[in-house]
């Protein structure tokens, strides 16, 4: 390599290296206990409210001016077990301080993976605030009632109201009933702190233990779902937005599980917030807030549906049809026993990560990915077989678009000449070089549009690969590739190294290999460099380029590493083909030029 692509890879490296480093100095993350302490302090002072500040924390009517009865509740915990979940309940506040997903174990814990994350006296999974988002979550301690063993109620009584919370669960489900209750003794109860009866959160954080700084590929969003529409923000750091439109369901995902909920009368539900603003164990938040509208009335009984479970489409779709889960949600489709809770269905796939637009491509490249996994259960090798498939499918195409780029090669000088000599007539240029592809037979478009078509497959495949569910825990190389869905590691350190984390891995540097030694196939294939600026260009793309993607498909998960890394080596061999016809072909080309020189050479000599 000369002296300028040397150069270019260093300073690549280099910018990469100054924004890992400066990006921490510039988007410092929130001292947890500056902010707790301010939380703190707005509860003990609240701010006057004369209701044209909505943002302004604010005590419920009923609870400033009721006092409690006197009665000592002392602190106590409460665990419900299903087979699904093992959810540990709090009476302060009666709300969730542990969810584990018993099914899907967490690798850092050892552990079903955590649901109710970054838990505190100031923030717990589904805890009430009476008033807006910004007033502090009950921490009053409630008495418990517990009906039947998958059935917990919280319940306090204030002076002349009673406030309550029942969850309700179900065996083989991952929804459990929520209801929030309020009755009045004296026949007339009223919530009301500007327009808001109460804000429910969901948990302030869903596992797995998420750090966005050294883990690039995992996700936290808010999502929203009403009739057809769905929206989707990916949340940054230090957020915390209202979001004014009606929906069906709402709440936040993470890459592989989700927390979302669903109210059974949308009609009484207010603004939504989505909030990311405070950061605990060096990662922030990731929680929804959905207000309910002001109530006044003896009694309120409103009922959620809350799904804390897998992002996967095998257990979200249960939920469209009554029949297939035991809340029978969704729409009925045969007479049952029991009469249906809701009966739309809930669409909640509709939370999953697709390809957009491309979504019916990556639909089908799932069907053949899992029928390569019932042929040979291990899905490293489905990915090897599918990527093998896809290449050789795609060879034609690729050996069709090569051939195309060294035929307008070699009608490179006679397309100079015709942009020359008609540089001030656009449209007789337009017609020479009409006729030169006509006599040349060949097409401008047939080098594209194998192009756009591979491209659009690598689209949908890498979103594939790096989101599928089943992926998630699933080994292809034990001690070297025990996990899809993250890096391979064959060494761990105890403390990070920079640009690569704290783990030794060799899938990458294989990818690193592959895609030199493919740029340098393909210069053989193709034509010189030249010289000048357009050489190092073409050098940094072949050997700079590389090393940028190194870095940045270090922590990628393995699963879509594999894929890259087989579909280079594919590529490699299928280029040695082509090199071998391209070099053919070029025989044939100067032999014909020689012929046809020949013959005009014999022509002339005969004039």
């Amino acid at each position: 390599m000369d002296k300028n692509t040397i150069w270019a890879i260093v300073l690549s490296v280099a910018v990469i290296g100054a924004f890992i480093f400066l990006q921490p100095i510039f988007t410092p993350a929130s001292k947890t206990a500056e902010t707790q302490n301010t939380v703190a302090r707005t509860a003990e002072a609240p701010a006057e409210n004369n209701g044209t500040d909505k943002s302004a924390p604010v005590k419920n009517a009923v609870l400033s001016q009721a006092a409690d009865t006197g009665e000592t509740i002392p602190e106590q915990t409460v665990v419900i077990t299903t087979d699904k979940v093992k959810a540990v309940f709090t009476n302060k506040g009666g709300d969730i301080v542990d969810y584990q997903l018993l099914n899907h174990i967490d690798t850092d814990t050892g552990k079903g993976v955590q649901m109710a994350d970054n838990i505190s006296d100031f923030n717990r999974s589904c805890a009430v605030s009476f008033g807006g988002p910004d007033s502090m979550i009950i921490n009053d301690t409630f008495n418990v009632e517990r009906p039947d063993d998958n059935t917990v109620l919280f319940t306090k009584h204030y002076n002349g109201y009673t406030f309550g919370k029942r969850y309700t669960f179900k065996p083989g489900e991952y929804i459990f009933k929520l209801e929030i209750l309020v009755h009045s003794d004296e026949g007339n109860a009223v919530l009301n702190a500007n327009g808001t009866a109460y804000t429910l959160r969901t948990s302030p954080q869903i596992g797995p233990h998420f750090d966005s700084k050294s883990n690039r590929y995992e996700v936290r969003q808010f999502l929203s779902f009403s009739g057809d529409k769905k929206k989707t923000i990916t949340l940054g750091t230090k957020q915390f937005k209202s979001f004014d439109k009606s929906y069906s369901w709402t709440g936040i995902a993470g890459k592989y599980f989700e927390a979302l909920v669903i109210p059974a009368d949308e009609g009484v539900m207010g603004e939504t917030y989505y909030s990311s603003k405070v950061e605990v164990h060096d990662y922030a938040d990731a929680q929804a807030l959905l207000t309910r509208r002001q109530f006044s009335g003896s009694d309120m009984a409103d009922t959620y549906y809350v799904y804390f479970g897998p992002r996967n489409e095998k257990d979200l779709k249960r939920y469209n049809a009554a029949e297939n889960n035991g809340w029978q949600l969704g729409y009925a489709e045969k007479k049952t026993d029991q009469p249906v809770e809701l009966s739309e269905p809930l669409k909640l796939p509709e939370s999953l990560q697709s390809s957009g637009w491309l979504g019916w491509l990556e639909n089908i490249l799932k069907w053949g990915l899992e029928m390569l996994y019932k042929l040979i259960p291990n899905w490293g090798v489905a990915i090897i077989l599918m990527t093998v498939i896809f290449k050789f499918a795609m060879f034609p195409l690729t050996k069709k678009q090569s051939l195309s780029t060294l035929k307008m090669q070699n009608l490179q000088p006679q397309m100079t000449a015709i942009q020359t000599k008609y540089k001030d007539n656009p449209q007789k240029m337009q017609e020479a070089m009409g006729k030169l592809y006509k006599e040349n037979n060949y097409n401008p478009a047939s080098g594209c549009l194998p192009m756009l078509l591979q491209f659009l497959i690598i689209f949908a495949m890498y979103n594939l690969f790096n989101n599928y569910f089943e992926f998630r825990g699933a080994s292809f190389i034990p001690g070297w590739i025990p996990d899809l869905s993250a890096g391979d590691s064959v060494y761990t350190f105890k403390k990070s190294i920079p640009f690569v984390g704290n783990a030794i891995r060799i899938l990458p540097v294989i990818y690193l290999a592959s895609q030199l030694l493919y740029g340098k196939i393909t210069q053989n294939g193709g034509t010189a460099m030249g010289n000048g600026t357009s050489a190092t260009q073409m050098k940094f793309m072949m050997y700079g380029m590389p090393i940028v993607f190194f870095f940045i498909f270090y922590n990628a998960p393995s699963g879509l590493l594999l894929y890259w890394t087989v579909s280079n080596l594919i590529q490699m061999g299928q280029q040695l083909v082509i090199n071998k016809i391209m070099e053919e072909k070029k025989k044939e080309t100067a032999v014909e030029k020689n012929g046809k020189s020949f013959t005009v050479a014999k022509n002339n000599k005969k004039r």
